[in-house]
């Protein structure tokens, strides 16, 4: 039986990973700000980190924030795996870090480096946005007496139930560097998605696309944080909608 340590674990897919990799039976310990025993906010780290790698072989790094300071908290975290001994770290990256110049796909890019670089054993996993984040954003638009959207664009979402499954099971093997990238099952029109959404909500709303401009929303529009070739995901979006409104019902 491994000791696992899951960062985020109290996250929509951290718990997830967490939930897995208990029932395959190994010891899951459980890394979140108000998570106890393991209460740790890797920004500022603290004694608790010690703590809570002491022992543990796998960490799987699912602790992130978009407003800022997964470096400081990657570097942290690394230091401190070294000092415990760890073998194997595997994080989760989003599909287009590379290639979309967005603030926080810079942080996640810079993270990968860090655990490329880190000199333990290690893994990264890059997938598309879940299903989750793109109905935050439709129904922050959904708001709104016009629906606007960014002309052009598409998207690839991807159960996170899914990822979950997949790292997990990256979890529990040996350390595999840069993994293929893991993508949802269609690629779709921004325009497609809020059409989707609305039907599913019961909501009546007039669509508008409006073209932006930028660096980052050229890389969108480019298909940058797409992975057509991976288009591994099974769930589809309607799916998924389908799912959240028996459960909300």
């Amino acid at each position: 039986m491994t000791t696992i340590l899951v960062t985020g674990g109290t996250g929509t897919l951290g718990r997830l990973v967490t939930e897995r990799l208990r029932t395959g039976g190994h010891e899951v310990r459980v890394l979140s700000r108000h998570a106890q025993p393991y209460a740790v906010d890797l920004r500022k780290g603290g004694p608790g980190l010690d703590a809570a790698l002491a022992g543990v072989e796998t960490v799987v790094h699912c602790a992130s924030s978009p407003s800022g300071g997964d470096e400081q908290a990657a570097g942290r975290l690394i230091a401190a795996a070294r000092r415990a001994g760890v073998r194997h770290l595997v994080y989760i990256s989003i599909v287009g870090v590379d290639r979309v110049p967005l603030g926080y796909y810079k942080a996640k890019l810079a993270v990968e480096g860090l655990v490329e670089e880190s000199g333990l054993g290690w893994t990264v996993l890059r997938a598309t946005q879940f299903h989750d984040l793109v109905v935050q954003v439709l129904g922050t638009m959904a708001k709104l007496p016009v629906m606007l959207l960014p002309a052009g664009a598409k998207d690839q979402p991807v159960e996170v139930a899914e990822v979950a499954d997949r790292l997990a099971e990256l979890a529990v093997a040996a350390p595999a560097g840069r993994v293929e990238d893991m993508g949802g099952p269609e690629v779709r029109t921004f325009d497609s998605l809020a059409r989707a959404y609305l039907k599913a909500t019961g909501r009546r709303r007039p669509v508008l696309h409006v073209p932006l401009r930028g660096k980052t929303y050229r890389a969108f529009r480019a298909g940058g944080h797409l992975a057509p070739e991976h288009a591994v995901g099974k769930g589809t979006f309607e799916e998924y909608l389908t799912r959240r409104r028996a459960g909300s019902s």
